[in-house]
């Protein structure tokens, strides 16, 4: 599973042409539901080339390979869905700071443990001496060193 990034879930079918409705929260949608790209289905990652891709209301709808009938995909229902970490390489995703130390004037604050997206505010946990939250998106990162696995803070007043 370490080369493969879950990326939403098949919760039904959509029309009668084999057209699947995924729910997703994950960032880069674009990159990562590119026609022509290649999506993995379920825990044996079976291999689906995406042949359009459409927003509609909350969901992210794809079609697959040669499948245009409804009763083709019913198969697809319930499956979880990942891509290749490999052809995202290029990407940085919100979650990949899971483990990373915080730092702010070169003093360690702690490790991030969790990324919250259900809130309004995407959220990052920090577990040290102190738990807190801090957002994101926004101006509180002044910069992230992945060689390191740091992120650095900057001086935001009452955040820390």
């Amino acid at each position: 599973m370490n080369n493969y990034k879950y990326v939403g879930k098949i919760v039904a079918t959509h029309g009668i042409k084999g057209e699947l409705r995924i729910i997703s929260n994950i960032e880069h949608k674009n990159e990562i539901f590119k026609v022509n790209s290649f999506i993995y289905f379920g825990d044996i990652y079976s291999k689906h080339l995406i042949k359009s891709y459409r927003v509609h209301k909350n969901y992210d709808m794809i079609t697959i390979d040669n499948f245009d009938n409804i009763n083709d995909v019913l198969q697809f229902i319930n499956l979880k869905v990942y891509k290749n970490k490999k052809d995202l390489k290029n990407i940085n995703f919100y979650d990949d700071l899971i483990g990373y130390e915080v730092r702010y004037n070169n003093n360690f604050l702690g490790i991030i443990t969790e990324f919250d997206n259900t809130t309004v505010n995407l959220l990052y946990k920090v577990e040290g001496k102190k738990n807190f939250l801090f957002p994101a998106k926004g101006p509180f990162i002044k910069e992230i060193i992945h060689s390191k696995k740091i992120v650095i803070l900057k001086n935001i007043g009452g955040l820390l």
